[in-house]
């Protein structure tokens, strides 16, 4: 799967922030512009990383329940 997710990034006092639009909690900020989109490019893997382990997670409770739920990796 390949996403596009607008990164955005603004210049500051203390340097910059960064920022992407469709995913929340995915934010950062940096001295240097360089040094933000790295910092925004490892939050966007934690954000997801941490949002698949909460989906998983879920899934498993609904399957405690006895509920039937299919999911696609």
């Amino acid at each position: 799967m390949n996403l596009r997710l607008t990164k955005i990034f603004q210049k500051v006092p203390e340097g910059y922030i960064g920022f992407v639009e469709e995913l929340p909690g995915a934010n950062t900020q940096g001295e240097t512009l360089e040094e933000t989109k790295a910092n925004l490019e490892e939050a966007i893997e934690l954000v997801m990383e941490t949002n698949r382990q909460l989906v998983e997670e879920q899934i498993v409770e609904e399957q405690i329940k006895g509920k039937d739920v299919l999911y696609f990796l």
